[in-house]
């Protein structure tokens, strides 16, 4: 079973079509609200489950992850002003937390991979990733006056920290540059750090192909050895 948060996103959308293409198992999480929620619901090879990660009891917490061997994290903020500056401030940072230990108490012999989407502009402090120091005036700036870039920061944090203790969770970080629409997927570029600098001369990253990696490291093993516990940045290829 593959459980995908923020089912009903840009991104997420694209990696519950796949993974549903490759005859995956596949459970969501949808708030009730949602767009989407009919047509999540309408497909019978989906186990939809109904209500808002930043609301859930640890009851749910523990039988949303119960049988799960992945999770694809793709949440975000919505983009308005309620979705930017408002509450909760933290819904990536704790759901990746909160997610984590219920994956601890419910699969204390076997380990579950845990997928997130992050961003170029979260720097891997794991490596020695060191942008300009127009770009870090920039950031912090960001983290100033756009709360869901210090949640997108914590978030990838708290699961690297991951890698210094004994836990249930392996985990691959996932970071693509520039988000663009593209009907099909394309070629693209895989890296340990980035190539080009996020702010100043950032590259694109198709959502089709952002999907099709995390899909790929969710079913594909060798692809997972190769970048477990590392924060691998995303290009499309034919980039200036």
């Amino acid at each position: 079973m593959i459980l995908v948060l923020g089912a009903s996103g840009a991104t997420s959308k694209l990696v519950v079509e796949q993974l549903l293409s490759a005859q995956e198992p596949v459970r969501v999480l949808v708030r009730k609200c949602s767009t989407q929620l009919a047509w999540l619901k309408a497909n019978p090879q989906l186990d939809v489950r109904v209500g808002d990660i930043a609301e859930l009891s640890t009851n749910e917490l523990n039988a949303l992850v119960s049988g799960v061997q992945t999770v694809i994290c793709c949440l975000g903020h919505r983009a308005t002003f309620q979705g930017i500056y408002g509450p909760p401030r933290r819904l990536v940072c704790d759901a990746v937390r909160n997610v984590c230990e219920a994956i601890d108490k419910n699969h204390a012999h076997t380990q579950v991979k845990f997928i997130l989407m992050n961003s170029t502009g979260c720097r891997n402090e794991l490596l020695n990733e060191r942008p300009s120091l127009a770009h870090r005036a920039v950031v912090a700036s960001l983290r100033l006056c756009l709360p869901p870039h210090p949640d997108n920061e914590a978030a990838a944090r708290t699961l690297r920290a991951y890698s210094t203790v004994d836990t249930g969770v392996d985990w691959v970080v996932v970071r693509p540059d520039s988000l663009i629409d593209e009907p099909e997927m394309s070629a693209y570029d895989v890296h340990p750090s980035p190539i080009r600098d996020a702010i100043f001369n950032a590259g694109q990253t198709s959502r089709i192909n952002v999907a099709h990696f995390m899909c790929q490291l969710a079913l594909d093993s060798g692809l997972w050895r190769q970048w477990q516990g590392q924060s691998p940045v995303l290009y499309n290829q034919s980039q200036p």
